[in-house]
């Protein structure tokens, strides 16, 4: 039976952090089924993980191509792996899966978190000695547990993650097939060819997103964030509310709400920042091959951002996860806060370093989809985004109840100037009037060019034409900065409104905006007759 994972992937350690994986050349049954103790009892909240047989390791990485196994001696030692799982106390027994690696047999041993945690594993292979031990996984390394240990697994394990708790209220119906298996398709898991001999429950419990017994077979929370139509009606507010605003008083400002499995929301939400709000700058410097290229926000940073805060928010509270669009800044709001030790002080002095998490297996899943990156990167890569784009530092922040996570993204510098930001700076140092004239040049201009195109689109334009009469290139992200936003407002219509990629399309004037033109017409008159 497949693995519902990338394999080539998961030994490379793409979508399962390296602590979470144990590469063994050969059979060690005992040493192999305390390993398997340890990944069960999670003490970390990671989500369990792998045992590998038959990959020899340097370092915690694989030796690959893998040495392999004989095909005489699989079958022998899965019956030893089994016979030992019985003695875990209480019982545990993972996947047990041979799979084919450059020519080679492995043993892929996938090891979920325990429902009925913890576990104590056998010291002996000698039957009924009575002498077990909590183990549990320091590092990439499995040890039996220290007595301070001990009471922090049996703390741990007292609480299981929402994310991964069976749904009393909800049927396995409310799981969709179509969804199921576009996930397996996108992640490259052999388990998509099997799916369609499989009955829905056996599919559902080779994925860990149902559970329990044949007359009371339920989803897990896990399986309907991901897996079904509507996750909202069991999550209220599992959505993202994306708010533009026009300007720093709020007053004027549109919403769009995305809702839907949270990783298609994730991919939406980032289709539309992509396509709406992310924009370069090209800027050419004198005696200098190469133009210098800006984004007003590095795109990178916003999706980890975003990705971060789909694995990290709580779906037991009923609030939305908040995108707000400013003139110079993104705000990004999520609820409620960081966990433990994680608090206020080390948030803002950028001292991130996490263990607790609050979704393991919303974790693993967006890395499969290579949606986020290891556990406890993310901050970084959003720091190291912001700032190979130029960007100013990104700003963490929650309160002293941790009622809430905000991430805030400055617009880079050189975007601040078109928007008139630096009106105020100059204000300060005493030159009010020349303050005032940069941030009237910068309005006047940008009225000028959206005046040109409405004029222009009088009759219908493709958009190069347009995008050439304003003496731009015709690029996708022009598009976006400088006819989407009338289309958005209405001032401009496609042509051919069901084919938006039509090799036919064109632009023409709204009614709306030939009463917008006539208004900027009257104002260019009277700035004239000033």
């Amino acid at each position: 039976m497949a693995l519902p994972i990338n394999i080539a992937e998961l030994l490379s350690g793409t979508t399962v952090e390296w602590e979470r994986l144990e590469f063994k050349e050969g059979n060690n049954p005992l040493d192999t089924v305390q390993t398997i103790c340890a990944f069960a009892n999670d003490i970390n909240n990671w989500g369990g993980g792998y045992v590998i047989i038959g990959v020899a390791e340097k370092n915690g990485r694989p030796l690959l191509p893998p040495k392999g196994l004989n095909l005489s001696d699989i079958d022998v030692i899965q019956k030893e792996i089994i016979n030992l799982c019985h003695q875990i106390q209480p019982a545990y027994f993972p996947v047990i899966e041979p799979v084919e690696v450059e020519g080679k047999t492995i043993l892929v041993i996938q090891v979920p978190a325990g429902e009925i945690r913890p576990y104590k594993a056998p010291t002996s292979r000698v039957k009924g000695n009575g002498n077990h031990r909590y183990f549990i996984r320091h590092g990439s390394i499995t040890k039996p547990a220290s007595p301070h240990e001990e009471r922090e697994l049996i703390n741990a394990s007292a609480h299981v993650p929402y994310d991964d708790r069976v749904r009393p209220d909800a049927a396995i119906n409310d799981l969709k097939l179509p969804l199921i298996q576009a996930h397996l398709s996108v992640v490259g898991s052999a388990l998509l060819a099997q799916s369609a001999s499989l009955s829905f429950e056996e599919l559902c419990r080779k994925m860990n997103i149902a559970a329990g017994p044949p007359e009371f077979f339920r989803p897990k929370n896990i399986g309907l964030l991901l897996f079904s139509d509507d996750p909202a009606r069991f999550f209220p507010c599992a959505q993202i509310d994306l708010v533009r605003y026009q300007d720093e008083t709020g007053d004027d400002f549109k919403e769009k709400i995305f809702t839907g499995p949270i990783q298609q929301q994730l991919q939406d939400v980032l289709v539309y920042v992509k396509n709406i709000v992310i924009a370069e700058r090209v800027q050419k410097v004198f005696g200098v091959a190469e133009a210098v290229r800006s984004f007003n926000y590095p795109f990178d940073a916003i999706e980890e951002t975003l990705a971060n805060t789909i694995y990290h928010r709580s779906y037991e509270d009923d609030s939305p996860i908040e995108i707000r669009i400013w003139p110079n800044r993104i705000e990004i709001i999520s609820y409620p806060g960081p966990l433990p030790p994680l608090n206020k002080e080390k948030l803002r002095a950028g001292n991130i370093v996490a263990r607790k998490y609050r979704n393991r297996r919303i974790g693993d899943f967006l890395k499969e989809l290579h949606l986020t990156e290891g556990r406890g990167t993310g901050i970084l890569k959003i720091k190291r985004a912001m700032k190979v784009n130029g960007s100013p530092e990104p700003l963490f922040d929650t309160d002293d109840e941790l009622s809430y996570f905000l991430t805030v993204l400055p617009i880079h510098p050189d975007w601040e100037v078109q928007v008139g930001v630096q009106v105020g700076v100059q204000a300060n140092r005493g030159d009010n009037a020349h303050g005032v004239q940069v941030g009237v040049q910068v309005a006047d201009k940008s009225v000028q060019v959206e005046r040109d195109i409405l004029n222009y689109c009088r009759r219908p334009q493709k958009r190069r034409d347009i995008l050439s009469r304003i003496g731009l290139l015709s690029n996708q992200s022009n598009y976006n900065r400088y006819i989407y936003p009338l289309i958005e407002r209405e001032f401009l219509t496609p042509t051919v409104p069901d084919k938006p990629n039509s090799k036919n399309q064109q632009y023409r004037i709204t009614p709306e905006g030939e009463a917008y033109f006539l208004t900027l017409d009257v104002q260019e008159l009277n700035r004239e007759g000033s």
